[in-house]
């Protein structure tokens, strides 16, 4: 890596995590882990929907993984709400093995995304500068 594209930036991220029959959340973090020289970390609130501005005033990125969509849709909407008020970009992540997302969510992401980990890095990165 050529010292000038260091990037030592934090991202704060908001990963869709619920119901999860199929272990998306698990095998995205385990992407996201796999690149250590990308620095993030996950901020949780116990509830998205009565979260407060300091929470969102320091989110970078919505990580949303449509294949949780159909057991989680008030996490969703709670967060494509959150995402709209406080102008935080949404990155929708494809299920695993699928092209399709469900079209309300594709209208509201900055940026789609499959499970190749530099791609995800990439568009969280690009995602960020877009806002």
């Amino acid at each position: 890596m050529f010292e000038d594209e260091k990037n030592d930036k934090i991202y704060n991220l908001i990963i869709t995590n619920g119901i999860d029959k199929s272990k998306e959340y698990m095998q995205f973090t385990e992407k996201l882990y796999s690149k250590v020289d990308f620095l993030w970390k996950e901020s949780i609130s116990g509830s998205y929907k009565s979260a407060g501005d300091e929470f969102y005033q320091k989110i970078d990125g919505i990580i949303l993984l449509s294949g949780l969509y159909n057991d989680n849709k008030e996490l969703f909407e709670d967060l494509i709400s959150a995402s709209e008020k406080y102008e935080i970009p949404i990155i929708l992540v494809r299920p695993i093995n699928v092209e399709e997302v469900p079209l309300e969510l594709e209208e509201k992401a900055a940026m789609i995304v499959g499970w190749n980990a530099n791609c995800i890095i990439d568009s969280i990165k690009d995602a960020d500068k877009t806002m």
